[in-house]
């Protein structure tokens, strides 16, 4: 996937030599918080098999992960918990996890892409549509926060296990909403998402 990387190679030849890359992980699940993502990865960079975090097998993703933790020259990561996802909304919270991503980073950014989030930052930013597909240092970030989040939903698994985290990671699915109906919401539930919302009306009937 060469075109993964034609983007920071313009930026690279433009001077641009520490480009941060971020997104997120958990806009759409009902439960758990959301994650968010920033990496700076070394100029000329290339790795195998490095694409969209929801385009590679869970085995692929770990591998990945291990190796951009151990490649990239910086790695920021930013976790919004539940109460403050339903207290901004989704939207804003992956905003303000991928500001705070950028705005820990100890390396001096040059310049910032973003999966389809135009960010307020000091530095000059590119959103970019699908931007996880079409750019290495998004792609990057994807597979980090996707890793990280998904690590957390399946130790969740252990704290609340009537619900299944483990397999779904707290997206909507049908055995999800059949446990969410059945046992009602854990403390790790959006009550800003409709089918949390439907469960709570039902059980103060």
């Amino acid at each position: 996937m060469d075109d993964l990387y034609a983007i920071e190679e313009r930026l690279y030849r433009k001077g641009y030599y520490y480009i941060a890359g971020c997104d997120e992980a958990g806009r759409g699940p009902m439960a758990g918080p959301l994650f968010a993502a920033a990496v700076i990865l070394p100029p000329g960079y290339r790795l195998a098999k490095l694409n969209d975090s929801k385009k590679v097998s869970p085995g692929i993703r770990e591998k990945l992960y291990n190796i951009i933790i151990q490649d990239a020259i910086e790695i920021q990561t930013s976790i919004i918990d539940v109460e403050e996802v339903d207290r901004i909304n989704v939207y804003q919270a992956s905003k303000k996890a991928m500001s705070q991503c950028i705005n820990a980073f100890e390396t001096q950014v040059q310049y910032v892409l973003a999966d389809a989030m135009p960010l307020d930052l000091d530095v000059e930013c590119l959103s970019i549509i699908k931007g996880d597909q079409k750019a290495a240092s998004i792609a990057a970030a994807s597979i980090i926060a996707k890793v990280e989040r998904d690590h957390y939903m399946i130790a969740m698994d252990c704290v609340y296990p009537q619900y299944g985290f483990a397999k779904h990671k707290g997206y909507v699915t049908k055995y999800h909403l059949e446990m969410l109906d059945k046992h009602g919401p854990s403390p790790l539930h959006r009550r800003s998402f409709a089918p949390v919302q439907k469960v709570l009306y039902n059980y103060s009937r």
